[in-house]
């Protein structure tokens, strides 16, 4: 069973044959009871996320996606430039991406319900260089497997195996969200993918990306 911060959060391991499959399964977001901080700690217990990609923002008619950084850790960040916590997240943001990009991390938005040209200045104006899939109707979305569309800001980080490992649904400060995304960049590679240990949900762990006091 889940622990206190993810009790009503999870991912879905329905498999169609009932066999256990060898690799990751796919993640399907479970509605987490007023929780905004969600954290699988445990490798063998987080799904998979494929298929998220779209049109570049800032490469416009070139694509862009999570299959796009093999092995990397992924942060996604779902944001427009017409939110206001928005504006406060990404500077922090990008310190993330410059930081941790040596240890093969890197930042990935989500631009949603946004206008491109407002939202390439507004990148521009902030010296923001991480790449963005522009998506006005939010349908890359759906590979996050039913994750709220009206939820921003809100980051989702990624395993090298490109498995949802902790999720974010409100504005994140830097002093919260790096040490998560340094914890999870150290794992090994080849942590167990689901199946290979118990599929039941983790709680999040003391001391290694507990929630802090406040947001944004």
């Amino acid at each position: 069973m889940a622990s206190g911060a993810v009790l009503l959060v999870g991912c879905s391991y329905g498999s169609p044959t009932g066999d256990e499959p060898s690799q990751a399964r796919e993640f399907t977001f479970v509605a987490p009871g007023g929780q905004t901080r969600i954290f699988y700690d445990a490798p063998a217990q987080r799904g998979a996320v494929a298929g998220l990609s779209g049109e570049s923002l800032l490469e416009p008619g070139a694509t862009v996606g999570v299959e796009d950084f093999p092995g990397q850790v992924v942060v996604l960040n779902i944001w427009g430039a017409w939110c206001g916590l928005c504006r406060e997240d990404m500077p922090g943001l990008q310190q993330i991406h410059e930081q941790m990009q040596p240890s093969g991390v890197t930042l990935l938005g989500i631009d949603i319900r946004d206008d491109a040209d407002a939202a390439r200045d507004f990148m521009s104006d902030r010296g923001i260089t991480y790449p963005s899939i522009f998506d006005n109707p939010a349908r890359s979305l759906t590979a996050l497997g039913g994750f709220p569309r009206n939820t921003v800001p809100s980051t989702i980080v990624l395993d090298r195996q490109h498995r949802v490992a902790a999720v974010f649904l409100t504005a994140v400060r830097v002093s919260e969200l790096l040490p998560v995304v340094q914890r999870i960049a150290a794992e090994p590679a080849d942590a167990p993918v689901a199946g290979a240990a118990s599929s039941t949900p983790s709680g999040s762990t003391p001391g290694a990306g507990a929630p802090a006091e406040g947001t944004g």
